[in-house]
């Protein structure tokens, strides 16, 4: 099933790396944990963040007829690759874009967790990457084919020479900065050797991640569990990513986490990570 065009997003500031105020381009990438829970929740941070363009969220958890109607009833564009009850992508846009690929080549994951868009000859990849903690070596396995998957989309976009990111949610801690201590076991899916490997062997095709190119250290993170205080000890972990291609990179201008949108009622437990490209 086909979705309809996308365009929409804003952007909210934690911490500020911002270079250049000025952006020809604002995306953002937001874990929503169900749309349909949240999507008042989605219309105030659009509203407060009038200048980014496309929204990519993940875990929407609904199949498209499901979607909420007030984005488009407001105007928006909307693409969706949905789900029932579990995982699920979408676009929300301020701008015509068009659906260039559902799922990715090669990834037999019957789970819907790949959407990519174009705007403006942009090209965007929205992913919901498995977490790998369940299935056992099954469902691990299918955590790294969708890696290779998303490594050779990489590889294709790059020779067709097409300035592009893939936003969303990783489900990888990079590195060990990138977890408070104590946040994760040193078996979780998350941080187990072979998982940063193959997020490597993605960078390595010749992407950025966007905030580590303007804050190389420190603690940055988009991710607090619900349970045990985890915000407000501030033990959280950083899985939502945007990497870019060359020719993106040298466009950077800015990257933000919205971390504040954590402290709201009925929130997500993931956060807003918004990437302004000149």
């Amino acid at each position: 099933m086909r979705p309809p065009p996308v365009a929409v997003a804003p952007a909210s500031l934690w911490p500020e790396i911002t270079i250049v105020t000025d952006a020809a381009l604002c995306f953002a990438t937001w874990n929503i944990n169900s749309i349909r829970a949240r999507a008042h929740l989605v219309h105030d941070w659009l509203d407060r963040n009038p200048e980014c363009t496309l929204l990519a969220l993940q875990e929407i958890k609904c199949e498209e007829h499901q979607f909420p109607s007030s984005f488009a009833e407001a105007g928006l564009h909307v693409a969706i690759l949905g789900q029932k009850a579990y995982n699920g992508v979408a676009f929300i846009s301020r701008r015509p874009i068009s659906v260039t690929m559902q799922g990715l080549p090669g990834v037999t994951d019957p789970a819907s967790r790949y959407i990519e868009v174009e705007c403006d000859g942009f090209r965007l990849g929205n992913l919901y990457l498995p977490n790998g903690n369940s299935g056992g070596d099954e469902g691990y396995a299918r955590k790294i084919a969708f890696f290779d998957g998303l490594t050779e989309r990489s590889r294709t976009l790059l020779a067709q020479k097409i300035p592009f990111a893939f936003i969303g949610d990783y489900n990888v801690c990079p590195t060990d900065a990138d977890l408070a201590p104590g946040a994760l076991s040193a078996q979780d899916a998350l941080v187990r050797p072979e998982t940063r490997s193959a997020f490597r062997r993605l960078l390595w095709t010749g992407l950025t991640d966007a905030l580590r190119a303007l804050h190389p250290s420190g603690p940055y993170y988009t991710f607090w569990d619900y349970q045990s205080a985890a915000f407000q000890r501030n033990s959280g972990i950083r899985i939502d990513h945007a990497l870019l291609s060359p020719r993106a990179a040298e466009r950077l201008k800015s990257v933000s986490i919205d971390r504040d949108e954590r402290a709201r009622e009925k929130c997500s437990d993931h956060v807003p990570v918004i990437i302004k490209l000149a």
